[in-house]
């Protein structure tokens, strides 16, 4: 039984690792990748969802020619199959833009997310032109984000002044809590006057 558990193999005194034939793969060959989807794709065939997070066993290439590469990041291809129809899919990476982008076999479906930073350009960029084209708007929003900043301001301060106590009630202990020990002894005094007469 010890014997399939060997640690070392017998080498012979004649052996020459370069006659060792190596499997060499051909550079344009795929290569076979375990991955999840990173993002819903509708299949354009059988019209069934295969959704962000399922597993696949992929098939990952090098995309050549002029779109193969994007500021000297290479770009990849990913092969996958439905997983009703068989159909193949296709997807590239995109690194222009930190995503994917679907190529064919499919559509990638609607993300909210995806267009927030659009959607936001396009409201501060609509903005801009109705500040030019009216000045009495433009002055109502610079009037508004005056207002907005100085009442930041003032939540800040209270939050420094509050601080400002805490510490000096942790810090120097002695006078200030004995006058809030006293305070707060004359209020119970006073709620106890209070209970007896009633």
């Amino acid at each position: 039984m010890g014997e399939r558990k060997v640690l070392n193999k017998y080498i012979p005194a004649d052996f020459d690792p370069k006659l060792v034939p190596r499997g060499k793969k051909p550079k344009d060959d795929l290569v076979p990748v375990r991955m999840m989807l990173p993002f819903s794709i509708q299949c354009s065939t059988c019209s069934s969802f295969l959704y962000r997070g399922r597993k696949f066993n992929s098939k990952k290439e090098p995309v050549r020619g002029i779109d193969g590469k994007y500021l000297g990041i290479q770009r990849f291809r990913f092969y996958i199959k439905c997983s009703d129809c068989s159909r193949p899919i296709t997807f590239l990476t995109d690194p222009k833009n930190a995503d994917y982008e679907m190529e064919s076999g499919g559509t990638r479906n609607y993300e909210v997310w995806h267009d927030e930073n659009k959607t936001n350009a396009d409201f501060e960029k609509q903005n801009e032109e109705d500040e030019k084209l009216d000045s009495m708007k433009a002055l109502e929003n610079r009037v508004a984000e005056s207002q907005r900043e100085m009442a930041e301001l003032d939540a800040l301060e209270e939050i420094r002044a509050m601080n400002a106590r805490h510490v000096g009630l942790m810090k120097g202990g002695g006078k200030r809590l004995d006058a809030a020990g006293a305070v707060l002894k004359a209020r119970e005094e006073a709620m106890g006057k209070k209970g007896e007469e009633v």
